[in-house]
Protein backbone atom coordinates (compact mmCIF):
# COMPACT_ATOMS: atom_id res chain seq x y z
CA UNK A 1 0.00 0.00 0.00
CA UNK A 2 1.35 3.40 -1.08
CA UNK A 3 1.12 6.20 1.98
CA UNK A 4 0.84 8.54 -1.09
CA UNK A 5 -2.23 6.97 -1.62
CA UNK A 6 -3.52 7.11 1.48
CA UNK A 7 -2.58 10.80 2.19
CA UNK A 8 -4.55 11.47 -1.19
CA UNK A 9 -7.72 9.65 0.16
CA UNK A 10 -7.53 11.56 3.40
CA UNK A 11 -7.89 14.34 1.26
CA UNK A 12 -10.75 13.44 -0.83
CA UNK A 13 -12.72 12.01 2.30
CA UNK A 14 -12.07 15.28 4.22
CA UNK A 15 -12.78 17.91 1.42
CA UNK A 16 -16.02 15.24 -0.25
CA UNK A 17 -14.93 15.93 -3.76
CA UNK A 18 -11.95 14.97 -5.63
CA UNK A 19 -11.41 18.89 -7.00
CA UNK A 20 -11.79 20.22 -3.65
CA UNK A 21 -8.93 17.55 -2.70
CA UNK A 22 -7.00 18.22 -5.61
CA UNK A 23 -6.52 22.12 -4.82
CA UNK A 24 -5.41 21.02 -1.35
CA UNK A 25 -3.36 18.92 -2.56
CA UNK A 26 -2.11 20.95 -5.10
CA UNK A 27 -2.15 18.33 -7.60
CA UNK A 28 -4.46 18.30 -11.08
CA UNK A 29 -7.97 16.25 -10.87
CA UNK A 30 -6.59 13.17 -12.32
CA UNK A 31 -3.64 12.46 -10.32
CA UNK A 32 -5.99 12.50 -7.48
CA UNK A 33 -8.33 10.16 -9.37
CA UNK A 34 -5.58 7.70 -10.21
CA UNK A 35 -4.49 7.79 -7.11
CA UNK A 36 -7.42 6.99 -5.26
CA UNK A 37 -8.53 4.08 -7.43
CA UNK A 38 -5.02 2.61 -7.83
CA UNK A 39 -5.97 2.71 -3.52
CA UNK A 40 -9.33 0.88 -3.94
CA UNK A 41 -7.67 -1.46 -6.64
CA UNK A 42 -4.99 -2.56 -3.67
CA UNK A 43 -7.50 -2.75 -1.20
CA UNK A 44 -10.35 -4.65 -4.16
CA UNK A 45 -12.80 -2.94 -2.81
CA UNK A 46 -14.71 1.18 -3.45
CA UNK A 47 -14.01 3.35 -1.01
CA UNK A 48 -16.16 6.01 -2.73
CA UNK A 49 -19.66 6.40 -4.47
CA UNK A 50 -19.32 9.04 -6.87
CA UNK A 51 -22.08 11.49 -6.62
CA UNK A 52 -23.52 14.64 -9.09
CA UNK A 53 -22.19 16.72 -5.31
CA UNK A 54 -19.21 14.80 -4.87
CA UNK A 55 -17.65 11.67 -3.31
CA UNK A 56 -18.99 10.19 -0.44
CA UNK A 57 -17.68 6.92 1.53
CA UNK A 58 -18.67 3.78 1.37
CA UNK A 59 -18.99 1.80 4.60
CA UNK A 60 -15.67 -0.02 3.44
CA UNK A 61 -14.63 4.01 3.41
CA UNK A 62 -15.68 4.47 6.41
CA UNK A 63 -13.86 1.61 7.89
CA UNK A 64 -10.85 2.50 6.23
CA UNK A 65 -10.56 6.53 6.86
CA UNK A 66 -10.05 5.24 10.63
CA UNK A 67 -7.49 3.25 9.91
CA UNK A 68 -6.07 6.01 7.52
CA UNK A 69 -6.34 8.61 10.17
CA UNK A 70 -4.04 6.26 12.23
CA UNK A 71 -1.59 5.36 10.34
CA UNK A 72 -1.35 9.83 8.91
CA UNK A 73 -0.71 9.70 13.26
CA UNK A 74 1.80 7.30 12.90
CA UNK A 75 3.58 8.98 9.79
CA UNK A 76 3.40 12.85 11.70
CA UNK A 77 5.01 11.30 15.09
CA UNK A 78 7.62 9.45 13.15
CA UNK A 79 8.47 12.50 11.13
CA UNK A 80 8.28 14.79 14.29
CA UNK A 81 10.30 12.21 16.11
CA UNK A 82 12.83 11.06 13.51
CA UNK A 83 13.25 13.67 11.34
CA UNK A 84 11.87 16.52 13.37
CA UNK A 85 11.46 20.13 13.26
CA UNK A 86 14.86 21.16 14.19
CA UNK A 87 14.78 23.60 16.72
CA UNK A 88 12.94 25.98 14.49
CA UNK A 89 9.20 25.95 14.44
CA UNK A 90 7.89 26.23 10.80
CA UNK A 91 5.03 25.40 8.79
CA UNK A 92 1.25 26.80 8.56
CA UNK A 93 -0.82 26.42 11.42
CA UNK A 94 -4.76 27.68 11.30
CA UNK A 95 -6.72 29.01 14.02
CA UNK A 96 -10.37 28.83 13.54
CA UNK A 97 -12.04 30.87 16.17
CA UNK A 98 -15.51 32.79 16.82
CA UNK A 99 -15.00 36.38 15.79
CA UNK A 100 -15.33 38.19 19.14
CA UNK A 101 -12.51 36.29 20.53
CA UNK A 102 -10.18 36.30 17.55
CA UNK A 103 -10.67 39.96 16.23
CA UNK A 104 -10.56 41.32 19.67
CA UNK A 105 -8.20 38.89 21.53
CA UNK A 106 -6.13 36.99 19.16
CA UNK A 107 -5.97 39.24 16.83
CA UNK A 108 -3.69 41.58 18.05
CA UNK A 109 -1.47 38.93 20.24
CA UNK A 110 -0.82 36.19 17.46
CA UNK A 111 1.65 38.58 15.40
CA UNK A 112 4.34 37.75 18.32
CA UNK A 113 4.84 33.99 17.38
CA UNK A 114 5.79 35.15 13.55
CA UNK A 115 8.17 37.17 15.24
CA UNK A 116 9.58 34.82 17.02
CA UNK A 117 9.54 32.22 15.09
CA UNK A 118 10.48 33.55 11.43
CA UNK A 119 9.35 30.08 9.28
CA UNK A 120 6.10 29.97 11.20
CA UNK A 121 2.91 31.35 9.62
CA UNK A 122 -0.14 31.85 11.41
CA UNK A 123 -3.73 32.10 9.49
CA UNK A 124 -6.56 33.06 11.44
CA UNK A 125 -9.71 32.77 10.83
CA UNK A 126 -12.10 34.82 13.41
CA UNK A 127 -15.46 34.46 11.96
CA UNK A 128 -18.58 33.11 13.39
CA UNK A 129 -18.98 29.48 12.39
CA UNK A 130 -17.74 25.76 13.44
CA UNK A 131 -14.74 24.28 12.16
CA UNK A 132 -14.03 20.63 11.32
CA UNK A 133 -10.81 19.60 12.60
CA UNK A 134 -11.48 16.14 10.79
CA UNK A 135 -11.98 17.44 7.78
CA UNK A 136 -8.70 20.18 7.94
CA UNK A 137 -10.67 22.67 8.40
CA UNK A 138 -8.64 24.38 10.60
CA UNK A 139 -5.01 22.82 12.64
CA UNK A 140 -6.73 24.40 15.95
CA UNK A 141 -9.96 25.49 17.08
CA UNK A 142 -11.46 27.57 19.44
CA UNK A 143 -15.04 26.80 20.33
CA UNK A 144 -17.61 27.26 23.01
CA UNK A 145 -18.44 23.93 23.89
CA UNK A 146 -16.17 21.13 24.76
CA UNK A 147 -16.50 18.74 21.83
CA UNK A 148 -17.86 15.25 22.86
CA UNK A 149 -17.13 13.54 19.40
CA UNK A 150 -14.33 12.54 17.00
CA UNK A 151 -10.90 12.29 18.14
CA UNK A 152 -10.23 15.32 19.57
CA UNK A 153 -7.85 16.84 22.27
CA UNK A 154 -9.51 19.82 24.35
CA UNK A 155 -8.29 22.02 27.12
CA UNK A 156 -10.17 24.65 28.56
CA UNK A 157 -8.87 28.09 28.19
CA UNK A 158 -10.99 30.00 30.19
CA UNK A 159 -14.97 31.30 31.69
CA UNK A 160 -15.75 34.20 29.73
CA UNK A 161 -19.21 36.61 30.65
CA UNK A 162 -21.68 38.28 28.57
CA UNK A 163 -23.81 40.94 29.82
CA UNK A 164 -26.31 44.29 28.90
CA UNK A 165 -24.27 47.04 27.38
CA UNK A 166 -25.23 50.44 26.07
CA UNK A 167 -23.58 53.40 24.87
CA UNK A 168 -22.83 56.39 27.29
CA UNK A 169 -25.39 58.43 24.43
CA UNK A 170 -27.81 56.09 24.40
CA UNK A 171 -28.08 56.29 28.25
CA UNK A 172 -27.93 59.75 28.15
CA UNK A 173 -31.04 59.88 25.79
CA UNK A 174 -33.19 57.14 27.07
CA UNK A 175 -32.37 55.99 30.62
CA UNK A 176 -31.49 52.52 31.15
CA UNK A 177 -33.97 49.78 32.28
CA UNK A 178 -33.56 48.24 36.09
CA UNK A 179 -35.61 45.10 35.12
CA UNK A 180 -35.69 42.63 32.63
CA UNK A 181 -39.69 43.79 32.31
CA UNK A 182 -38.38 47.46 31.71
CA UNK A 183 -35.93 46.01 28.61
CA UNK A 184 -39.67 45.52 26.37
CA UNK A 185 -39.41 49.52 26.10
CA UNK A 186 -35.65 49.97 24.61
CA UNK A 187 -34.33 49.41 21.34
CA UNK A 188 -32.57 46.24 21.95
CA UNK A 189 -29.33 45.18 19.43
CA UNK A 190 -28.90 40.80 19.08
CA UNK A 191 -27.94 38.33 16.99
CA UNK A 192 -29.16 36.26 14.28
CA UNK A 193 -30.84 33.14 15.86
CA UNK A 194 -30.58 30.60 13.46
CA UNK A 195 -27.35 31.48 12.53
CA UNK A 196 -26.08 30.44 15.69
CA UNK A 197 -23.36 27.95 15.59
CA UNK A 198 -24.39 26.29 18.88
CA UNK A 199 -27.30 26.01 21.28
CA UNK A 200 -25.07 27.70 24.44
CA UNK A 201 -24.81 30.72 22.02
CA UNK A 202 -28.01 31.01 21.68
CA UNK A 203 -28.51 33.21 25.27
CA UNK A 204 -31.03 36.16 24.26
CA UNK A 205 -33.80 33.93 26.54
CA UNK A 206 -31.25 34.08 30.01
CA UNK A 207 -31.50 37.97 29.90
CA UNK A 208 -35.61 38.28 28.99
CA UNK A 209 -37.78 35.48 27.62
CA UNK A 210 -39.58 37.73 25.89
CA UNK A 211 -36.35 39.13 23.84
CA UNK A 212 -36.99 40.50 20.87
CA UNK A 213 -34.19 42.30 19.18
CA UNK A 214 -35.25 44.59 16.28
CA UNK A 215 -31.68 45.13 14.83
CA UNK A 216 -29.83 41.92 14.08
CA UNK A 217 -25.94 41.34 13.45
CA UNK A 218 -24.45 37.87 13.00
CA UNK A 219 -21.14 38.47 14.72
CA UNK A 220 -20.20 39.79 17.81
CA UNK A 221 -17.81 42.89 16.72
CA UNK A 222 -20.86 43.72 14.35
CA UNK A 223 -23.03 43.72 17.79
CA UNK A 224 -20.49 45.64 19.84
CA UNK A 225 -20.05 48.24 16.91
CA UNK A 226 -24.07 48.38 16.67
CA UNK A 227 -23.80 49.29 20.40
CA UNK A 228 -21.45 51.68 20.52
CA UNK A 229 -23.20 53.74 17.65
CA UNK A 230 -26.02 54.24 20.03
CA UNK A 231 -28.28 51.30 17.88
CA UNK A 232 -29.64 50.25 21.29
CA UNK A 233 -29.03 47.74 24.27
CA UNK A 234 -27.28 44.20 23.37
CA UNK A 235 -25.87 41.72 24.92
CA UNK A 236 -22.03 41.63 24.86
CA UNK A 237 -19.00 39.69 25.39
CA UNK A 238 -17.65 41.45 28.86
CA UNK A 239 -13.97 41.33 27.60
CA UNK A 240 -14.95 42.82 24.42
CA UNK A 241 -17.01 45.97 26.29
CA UNK A 242 -14.08 46.66 28.69
CA UNK A 243 -11.74 48.00 26.13
CA UNK A 244 -14.42 50.70 25.05
CA UNK A 245 -14.70 53.56 27.11
CA UNK A 246 -17.89 54.75 25.85
CA UNK A 247 -19.68 51.38 27.22
CA UNK A 248 -21.62 51.09 30.23
CA UNK A 249 -23.20 48.42 31.57
CA UNK A 250 -26.68 47.75 32.33
CA UNK A 251 -27.71 46.11 35.89
CA UNK A 252 -31.63 45.14 34.33
CA UNK A 253 -30.06 41.25 34.19
CA UNK A 254 -26.94 39.92 35.68
CA UNK A 255 -24.29 38.34 33.43
CA UNK A 256 -23.81 35.17 32.26
CA UNK A 257 -21.37 32.70 31.78
CA UNK A 258 -19.44 30.45 28.84
CA UNK A 259 -16.28 28.81 28.00
CA UNK A 260 -13.79 28.74 25.64
CA UNK A 261 -12.30 25.83 24.87
CA UNK A 262 -9.25 24.95 22.39
CA UNK A 263 -9.26 21.89 20.18
CA UNK A 264 -7.03 20.42 17.77
CA UNK A 265 -7.30 16.85 16.08
CA UNK A 266 -5.19 14.04 17.71
CA UNK A 267 -3.41 13.25 14.69
CA UNK A 268 -1.14 16.41 15.18
CA UNK A 269 -0.46 15.96 18.78
CA UNK A 270 3.22 15.44 18.06
CA UNK A 271 3.65 18.57 15.74
CA UNK A 272 6.06 20.83 17.65
CA UNK A 273 4.22 23.99 15.57
CA UNK A 274 0.75 22.87 17.25
CA UNK A 275 2.07 22.42 20.94
CA UNK A 276 3.92 25.62 20.60
CA UNK A 277 0.72 27.52 19.23
CA UNK A 278 -1.37 25.84 21.86
CA UNK A 279 0.74 26.93 24.67
CA UNK A 280 1.22 30.56 23.75
CA UNK A 281 -2.63 30.79 23.01
CA UNK A 282 -2.89 29.43 26.86
CA UNK A 283 -0.38 31.31 28.09
CA UNK A 284 -2.38 34.87 26.85
CA UNK A 285 -5.55 33.86 27.71
CA UNK A 286 -4.05 33.09 30.96
CA UNK A 287 -1.82 36.71 31.66
CA UNK A 288 -5.43 38.14 30.81
CA UNK A 289 -7.62 35.64 32.54
CA UNK A 290 -8.84 38.97 34.70
CA UNK A 291 -10.17 40.84 31.29
CA UNK A 292 -13.01 37.19 30.90
CA UNK A 293 -15.02 37.33 34.14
Amino acid sequence: MNWDDVRVFLAVARAGQILGAARRLELNHATVSRRVAALEESLKTKLFRRLTTGSELTEAGERFFVIAERMEADMIAARAEIAGEGDEIAGTVRIGAPDGFGVAFLAPRLGELTTLHRDLSIQLVPVPRSFSLSRREADIAITVERPTEGRLVAAKLVDYSLGLFASRTYAEENGLPSSPGELTRHRLVGYVGDLTVSPSLDYAAEFDPAWDARFQVSSAIGQTEAVRAGAGIGILHTFIARMHDDLVPVAAAPPIRRAYWLVYHETVRPLRRIQIVSAFISAEVEKARALFV
